[in-house]
């Protein structure tokens, strides 16, 4: 039992959560476009996905132990990976292994999706092993690429790669769906750098906390939630979208204090994780608030 949870811990498995959410809001706009999906391209898909997921987590338990960030971070419920390795060195091999296997699967479902739906998938999905893996060891050197990676994977990634397996096309439906979680997933890390500014900054890391400070960061967090309210609002209004969608909008009541907590607590650890938490609400609730949207419209 002890090995087994050894091996799991790497993965993070309830953050895992967010790969379905992401997942199901492309389902919602391939079945909105094209009225019908292939049920096993589905799961397929969702299995790719949540492999993809995996190994990024497992990989970047791995790269941060073998960095010693691991042991300076002051872990949160968010942020400071899952002190699984910290507390037992010798599983660190094995979450090199599961990060490496979990990435062959993802890479080998995406080439049976190259065969069945053609080349046009190739850019998303080279893209997407790419962030995989180099996110840990050199995206994280980048402010720019750190701030907007994640949101790629779980979003232009994620979401349209979804609505193209299903569809076999690329759509503006998909397109304007996969900024939403590209905004929510990017504001996801941001925030959760907060705790970790200065342990990062030791291991050579430079993401926007560390380059602009927290209080210039909590402002970029704030834009990328407007325009992720915006990205809905754009749907609906030029007619990609159902007007159900605007059921996404529901988790403002969230979002707005969760802007106004990070203003006020940028440099507030203890009072900001309240915020992180709700943050981690916000991420999933929106994208499947948007795909019941599509579904029921």
């Amino acid at each position: 039992m002890s090995k087994i949870k050894h091996i799991l811990g790497p993965m993070r498995l309830p953050f895992l959560i967010l790969t379905p959410a992401c997942v199901f809001l492309g389902l919602g706009s391939a079945v909105w476009t094209s009225g019908g999906i292939d049920t096993f391209y589905f799961i397929l898909t969702l299995v790719g996905a949540l492999s993809a997921h995996i190994s990024v987590n497992s990989l970047n338990e791995y790269f941060d132990f073998k960095s010693g960030l691991d042991f300076k971070t002051i872990r949160t419920p968010f942020s400071g990976g899952s002190g699984t390795l910290p507390a037992n060195p010798e599983s660190a091999p094995s979450a090199l292994v599961t990060g490496l296997i979990t990435f062959t699967v993802t890479g080998l479902i995406g080439i049976y999706f190259l065969y069945v739906r053609g080349l046009l998938l190739l850019p998303l999905g080279l893209l997407g092993l790419i962030s995989i893996i180099t996110y840990t060891p050199w995206v994280t050197r980048s402010p720019f690429l750190c701030l907007i990676t994640p949101g790629l994977g779980f979003g232009l990634f994620m979401v349209m790669g979804t609505d193209f397996v299903l569809t076999g096309t690329y759509s503006w439906p998909a397109f304007i769906s996969s900024l939403i979680p590209f905004f929510l997933v990017s504001n996801l890390l941001l925030l959760n750098q907060f705790p970790d500014t200065d342990a990062d900054k030791s291991t050579g890391r430079w993401h926007l906390p560390i380059v602009w400070g927290r209080k210039k960061s909590a402002l970029v967090y704030g834009l990328f939630i407007l325009l992720t309210y915006l990205s809905i609002a754009a749907g609906i209004y030029s007619g990609y979208f159902p007007r159900l969608c605007l059921l996404g909008m529901i988790s403002l009541v969230i979002a707005v204090p969760v802007v106004l907590g990070v203003s006020r607590y940028a440099e507030n650890m203890e009072k900001l994780r309240t915020y992180m938490t709700l943050n981690v609400v916000l991420n999933i609730v929106t994208p499947v608030l948007v795909a019941i949207g599509f579904l029921a419209g």
